[in-house]
């Protein structure tokens, strides 16, 4: 069974009502929205609400879904969506383009832009973020690297983090938004020679 037919089966036992299904789907996609949404949203604090959003409109439009493209592409547009809503709910500008509400995102004619493609640029591309991700976190102060460690790594919430790192939850989003910070200057140089290629 690929992953498109275990995630139709876990969606046909959500519309019949198992919200544990629902709750498989959320594990199995939160962090690659997190990571999905991050790039529209630049708040690292506030990603989590978005994603949270994102899942709650999933599941009260779920009964909708009908498999005509892949749960994820239909969930990515959602969050892309509830992201742009966002932005311009709290004075920043959205990036352009139509707006898809949840009925229209199954067919979205783009939807393919959302998928990852194993294209030899793309995998190049992919080696030399990873490498410029894993030295820029090797010259991060220990706290700021503990923090996105367990953030990104492993998965932790901001209160696990806290937890951990004996410190409070908004020093723990300081620490993480200074690391992501100090890791996205690294990565600017890299990510602007690709400027022309689409997510």
């Amino acid at each position: 069974m690929g992953d498109r037919e275990a995630d139709q089966a876990l969606i046909e036992r959500v519309q019949a009502g198992d919200k544990q299904a629902y709750g498989l789907l959320v594990a199995k996609y939160q962090r690659k929205l997190i990571r999905l949404l991050s790039r529209l949203v630049h708040d690292p604090a506030e990603v989590e609400d978005v994603v949270q959003e994102t899942f709650i409109k999933a599941y009260r439009a779920i009964h909708k879904f009908r498999g005509d493209s892949a749960f994820y592409t239909w969930l990515y547009r959602i969050g892309i969506n509830a992201a742009k809503n966002w932005l311009i709910a709290n004075g920043r500008r959205a990036p352009t383009s139509t707006e898809i509400d949840s009925d229209e995102a199954e067919s979205y004619a783009e939807g393919d832009l959302l998928r990852e493609t194993d294209t030899p640029e793309n995998m190049l591309m992919s080696k030399q973020i990873a490498e410029t991700v894993n030295a820029a976190m090797d010259k991060l102060p220990e706290d700021l690297r503990t923090a996105i460690t367990l953030r990104e790594i492993d998965g932790l919430s901001y209160e696990e983090i806290a937890l951990v790192m004996d410190c409070p939850i908004g020093t723990v989003r300081s620490r993480i938004f200074r690391a992501r910070d100090a890791i996205s200057e690294k990565l600017r140089p890299l990510l602007d020679k690709g400027a022309d290629r689409r997510w």
